[in-house]
């Protein structure tokens, strides 16, 4: 009734990953292709009547193999994916730190390939995932709102996969903003609004206006030092009401990050540099992304 695809970059949680008692296609992404290449080929050899996708960091729950298929059993042929149900074990003792807290996140998150399960039929009407989406990011939301848009509904089921959480190191967060080059193929492929589609926020516009001032506070601070007399002072004026906007919007959006967290020294620093980088980056990445899509 179901194959199991999983695509991977070698990492050791595979072993864990993978299911017992039902067939799995494993498919080792060497070329780094992406996830949803690799998902492409895996489902593309699968020839049972559904397909569920997991990644190579989840658990599986118990008895998982059996629940599947229970979820499965009997949906009506409108019905074109499954979800389960994700859990993320956040520490005890202590308040989750940023990355634990974003990560956690991936338990109210829709669609998500973590555990995510389709009908082949389906994959096969809207063509698989988007090889364009480079990366783990917004390529499982893009086939949902293809796979609804062609007709489908989909549906959440009983059984479970943990999702735990890994150390991706002091600079995680920044790298992930690369994620927003892809959101400008998301806003060409469904339009303006895809984020409502899919329940999805953003703080880009707050992060162009950090890094807007936080430029115009450069530029006008050049401007003062090469200057004389009145546009010195000008310059030197704006350069200050530039600088302490940004300061307060980098101020706000790292305390944001902190507050909730477990406020150790070394959360601390890593939040209040990350913090100055995330903006800047971020709309550099959304940037990069649009003129991809322009060209």
């Amino acid at each position: 009734m179901i194959t199991v695809v999983i695509p991977t970059i070698g990492r050791a949680s595979l072993a864990d990953a993978v299911p017992a008692g039902v067939p799995v296609i494993v498919v080792e992404d060497t070329g780094r292709r992406g996830p949803a290449a690799a998902r492409n080929q895996g489902w593309r050899q699968a020839r049972t009547p559904w397909v569920v996708f997991l990644d190579d960091d989840v658990v599986p729950a118990e008895g998982w193999a059996d629940a599947v298929v229970k979820d499965l059993a009997d949906l009506p042929e409108d019905v074109g994916g499954s979800q389960g149900r994700i859990e993320v074990p956040l520490p005890e003792g202590r308040r989750p730190t940023d990355a634990e807290r974003n990560t956690a996140g991936l338990a109210n998150a829709d669609w998500i390939t973590a555990d995510m399960a389709y009908r082949r039929a389906a994959l096969e009407k809207v063509g698989g995932f988007d090889e364009r989406f480079p990366r783990a990011y917004r390529e499982d939301a893009d086939l949902a709102l293809r796979v609804m848009a062609a007709g489908y509904r989909l549906v959440k089921g009983e059984r479970v996969t943990r999702h735990p959480v890994r150390d991706d190191g002091f600079w995680a967060s920044v790298r992930f903003q690369r994620g927003n080059a892809d959101d400008a193929l998301m806003r060409r492929i469904h339009g303006p609004g895809w984020r409502s589609l899919i329940g999805a926020g953003g703080l880009l516009p707050r992060h162009a206006a950090t890094a807007a001032l936080g430029l115009s506070a450069l530029a006008m601070t050049t401007v003062a030092a090469n200057g004389s007399g009145t546009a010195r002072n000008r310059a030197a004026g704006a350069a200050l009401l530039a600088a302490t906007g940004w300061a307060a919007l980098t101020a706000r959006f790292a305390w944001e990050r902190i507050a909730p967290g477990p406020r150790t020294p070394a959360e601390i620093l890593r939040m209040l540099v990350t913090s100055v980088a995330i903006p800047p980056v971020a709309c550099a990445h959304r940037l990069r992304g649009e003129l991809r899509e322009r060209w």
